[in-house]
């Protein structure tokens, strides 16, 4: 498969109000070295909503020329207008990413046969590997298993980031499509039921903050240990509740801060923790032993 393992959702780290490009380089490094099998810039954990457009096309630049080949990266490309999701796609292509990741539009709604024109014509506009992102939580729109199936016949459409939270759908795609089409947990908690249904890999929050544990999660997959893979499951069970406490980046963020990594800056509308979750957020990093 084009794209499987531990592939990591990342942040975009700010400092004074811009993109912080030393930590950038930094969190790409950190990666690497845990064994993070694809870096993925400017999705929803990269406050992607946020950025300029002059912003998103840095991230991805800097990312893919610091990641030198060394790691996959894939990088989000998507829009609920089909026009400036083509111009990112063809942008993240002409810098040299691995693939792109497609969200389904947001707010606007669209019907079934509106998903399908839309990543058609994404598909259509370069030759770039397309990773589709279903995450109605965030959209208000659920892409069936039956327009997944279908688009997965295109064949630059390669896999699908599957956030409804529905098994049954994920099911559904996974026994549905090609056995090189990849389907990816987005959801931390349901990650392990997954992968024992098929799923090949997960981009994940927590990964931000145990990349090398969220690998060896794979691993042990990988290699049929499953009793390993359950083990994990249950050791990151917490944090990947916690990060989820608040709106997703902020708790995330905010671990990442309280571990040295970059600094805690948000952008509006998002905000700091309250400081009730903040000290239960600094309960478990300090029970898993990442803080003192």
């Amino acid at each position: 498969m084009m794209f499987e393992g531990s592939m990591v959702a990342l942040v975009t780290p700010f400092k004074d109000g811009k993109v912080d490009e030393e930590g950038l380089k930094a969190l790409v490094d950190f990666h690497v070295e845990a064994g993070t099998a694809v870096i993925v810039p400017c999705g929803t954990t990269g406050e992607s909503a946020t950025l300029t457009h002059e912003e998103h096309d840095l991230v991805i630049s800097l990312v893919v020329k610091h990641a030198d080949k060394r790691v996959k990266v894939l990088a989000g490309a998507g829009s609920n207008a089909t026009a400036e999701a083509i111009r990112l796609n063809k942008f993240c292509e002409s810098v040299g990413a691995d693939g792109t990741l497609h969200i389904t539009p947001y707010y606007n709604k669209p019907p079934q046969q509106g998903l399908l024109e839309h990543f058609k014509a994404i598909a259509a506009s370069s030759d770039v590997p397309i990773i589709l992102y279903n995450v109605p939580g965030r959209t208000a729109v659920n892409m069936t298993a039956e327009t997944t199936i279908e688009l997965s016949k295109i064949k630059n459409i390669v896999g699908v980031k599957e956030a409804s939270g529905d098994v049954n759908q994920i099911d559904e795609i996974i026994k549905g499509t090609a056995d090189d089409f990849s389907v990816i947990s987005g959801d931390d908690e349901l990650t392990y039921e997954l992968y024992c249904k098929g799923a090949c890999g997960v981009i994940s929050v927590t990964a931000n903050v145990v990349p090398a544990k969220c690998a060896e999660q794979f691993k042990a997959i990988k290699s049929g240990d499953t009793k390993r893979a359950q083990e994990i499951h249950e050791e990151l069970l917490a944090l990947h509740k916690i990060m989820f406490v608040e709106t997703s980046p902020i708790p995330v963020k905010a671990a990442l801060a309280m571990m040295g990594r970059i600094e805690e800056e948000y952008r509006l509308p998002l905000v700091n923790m309250t400081q009730g979750n903040r000290e239960k957020l600094k309960a478990v990093l300090t029970n898993m032993g990442l803080i003192s």
